[in-house]
Formats: structure tokens, C-alpha cells, sequence
């Protein structure tokens, strides 16, 4: 099967100005149909394909880091990157959670769920990526990391959030658990349905912002490093600490919003 043609590929471009990433992600789609490459049909290596594209294998890394992130890409074990097998099987893993897209919208209460399920989820990834993950994936865990870090401050904030589900699927992906990688799929998913006002403010708060950075980095290192108890406490920590202070942004919002509508006093 070749390639998502650009009309109906995912969306890879957050920010007003497209970033080298961006493009580059777009040039390896591009060579994907030029060569009508099909599921499971192997990418050039990296090394080459950078040199092929006159890119460095940083920003090369970081596309396909995008590219996996939206399961276009697959790092098998043993390494190499793969298209990706779209049959039939794939997608009735994530369908059940479509019909709770309308509910997510008008609910803004279900994000914590979300944020409950993927405690669970994203514990299990981080420790099987510490254990499983190949040279490839450790590589595209770091471009995800550096291009997350990349688009703070160009005031984007839906444009973050997509980085950071990124650098997440990345490290599901290198857990090499193809039924995990596709429900963690599905409830970024939802999660993108619906990016609120209060998970705007998460990352453009500074307050926030300094944590979470060294929380993602403290993810990325455990799991480079091989180590799965580290890795699987660095995701605890990191979705508890999103969880109490997206809690905070919203009562803080509430209180805010009823203060709004008292009258107004006469001395």
C-alpha cells in the first residue's frame, strides 16, 4: 500500500512557518509514492537517505519521528524503518474510542480520564521501550524530544501539544507492542479533538513549562539508557504532575468565571 496522498495525510504542521522538520517529513512521503514503496517495504538508511535528501540525520530523525508518531512509520526490532501495515486488523483497535469523540468535546471532564488510562499505558511503554528499544528507535525518541523542545516559545500551543504526543508514541512505538501503540494512538486522538484553554496554558506557562521539560527529559534519558524501572517512574511522575496542574488551570478558570459574575459592589 503506498502513502497517504497529501490530501488526506495527517496533519504534520502546527506553527504559522513550517519548520525543516516539516518539510523534510513531507520529502520522505514524497519518496515514499515516487517509489510506490508498500506496507511493511523497507526506508533507505538513515545515513543515506539523509545524504539522498541533503539534510542532516538530526532533522531527517526528527521527520521521521513526526511520521511514526502519526503510524505512517514503523522501527522494526532488529532495526530499519518500515512503511507501515495499514490491513484491515490495525484500525478496530483504536475504532471503539471514535464514538466517544463527541462526548470528549462537549465534556471536558473525560481529559482526565484520558490522563488515568494513560498512567496505566504509558508506565508499561516506558518500560518495555527501556528494555526493547533499537539503536533506530533510540535515535527517533531523541529527535522527538529535540523537536518538542523546538517549537516552544514560536506561540503555538496546539502546535506543542502535537510535539508531545510525538515524543509519547515514539516511546510506545520503540516498546514494540503493536495493540499499545494503537490505543495509545487512539487517545491522542481524542486528546487532539479537544485542546482546551487550560491545556493551552500548560505550555505557555513558564510555572509549567521548566517542569514538564525536565520531566520529557528525564523520560528520554531513562529509556536511552536502558533502564525500566527508571523510565516506567519518569512516566508516573510526568502524568501526575500534568494531571494536578491541568486540575489547578481549570479551578483556577472556574473561580475566575464565578468571580466574573458577581454583581458588581456600590460603596
Amino acid at each position: 500500500m503506498s502513502a497517504p496522498s497529501p490530501a488526506t495525510r495527517p496533519e504534520t504542521i502546527g506553527a504559522r512557518r513550517p519548520r525543516l522538520s516539516d518539510q523534510v517529513a513531507e520529502r520522505v512521503l514524497a519518496l515514499i509514492d515516487e517509489r510506490g514503496l508498500r506496507a511493511g517495504d523497507r526506508l533507505p538508511a538513515e545515513r543515506a537517505l539523509a545524504l539522498e535528501l541533503g539534510v542532516s540525520r538530526t532533522v531527517l530523525r526528527e521527520a521521521i519521528a513526526q511520521l511514526a508518531s502519526q503510524g505512517v512509520l514503523h522501527a522494526r526490532q532488529g532495526g530499519g524503518t518500515y512503511l507501515c501495515a495499514r490491513d484491515a486488523a490495525a484500525p478496530r483497535v483504536v475504532e471503539p474510542l471514535q464514538p466517544f469523540v463527541s462526548v470528549f468535546r462537549s465534556d471536558p471532564e473525560y481529559r482526565y480520564d484520558v490522563l488515568e488510562i494513560r498512567h496505566g499505558l504509558e508506565g508499561m511503554a516506558a518500560w518495555h521501550a527501556a528494555l526493547r528499544a533499537t539503536d533506530d528507535d533510540r535515535a527517533r525518541i531523541a529527535g522527538a524530544f529535540d523537536a518538542m523542545m523546538a517549537v516552544h516559545g514560536h506561540d503555538d500551543p496546539a502546535g506543542e501539544a502535537r510535539a508531545d504526543a510525538a515524543f509519547h508514541l515514539s516511546i510506545a512505538e520503540a516498546s514494540h507492542n503493536l495493540v499499545l501503540l494503537q490505543v495509545m494512538r487512539g487517545l491522542f486522538d481524542l486528546l487532539q479533538t479537544n485542546i482546551s484553554q487550560s491545556r493551552e496554558k500548560l505550555y505557555l506557562s513558564p510555572r509549567t513549562f521548566e517542569p514538564l521539560s525536565v520531566q520529557h527529559r528525564e523520560m528520554r534519558d531513562a529509556v536511552l539508557s536502558g533502564d525500566p524501572e527508571r523510565a516506567r517512574a519518569a512516566a508516573h511522575a510526568h502524568l501526575e504532575f500534568v494531571h494536578t496542574s491541568l486540575r489547578e488551570l481549570d479551578e483556577n478558570e472556574a473561580r475566575r468565571t464565578r468571580a466574573s459574575r458577581l454583581p458588581p459592589s456600590h460603596s
